[in-house]
């Protein structure tokens, strides 16, 4: 079962990834533009902020099921803080991770709540870079000094 879960967690991580940039590319042009907030805006804030709540899901069932977040529990946090891909997924990933969702959440819910157009943009714009700037920061690369991972994982 942790296999499965963790080749859907390396292919959500695209598909959040693709869809935040999409999103802030897509009102980084609308706001410039003075573009109204349509309908399809809507959905494109709603399905982006789901994906990553979904990709969020899957993580927090694999923290509980992960052997190297077991071995940090079982170590204790001065014990594991010294092996650094131990301390990294046991704290560091999934505390990050939880961070950006929380502020990719409230851009989602401001954007929405917000009467003019341009503001919806902005927002979205802000909050959502900010996440994935931070979401980018906490991913294990293959060239991460804290963990490396493969860009994609095999089922």
């Amino acid at each position: 079962m942790f296999s499965t879960l963790l080749f859907f967690h390396s292919v959500f991580r695209w598909l959040v990834l693709l869809s935040l940039l999409y999103t802030i590319f897509n009102s980084l042009v609308k706001f410039r533009k003075r573009a109204a907030f349509s309908s399809s805006d809507n959905k494109l804030r709603h399905w982006t902020t789901t994906i990553a709540h979904i990709q969020m899901m899957i993580g927090m069932v694999m923290y509980f099921k992960s052997p190297t977040v077991g071995q940090f529990r079982a170590m204790g946090y001065a014990a594991g803080s010294k092996i650094t891909e131990v301390f990294f997924f046991g704290l560091i990933h999934i505390s990050v991770m939880i961070l950006a969702i929380i502020v990719l959440t409230i851009g989602s819910a401001v954007s929405k709540r917000q009467e003019s157009d341009p503001n919806k943009f902005k927002i979205i714009l802000i909050f959502f870079s900010i996440a994935l700037l931070i979401m980018i920061a906490a991913v294990p690369w293959p060239f991460s000094p804290l963990a490396q991972r493969p860009l994609l994982r095999d089922y």
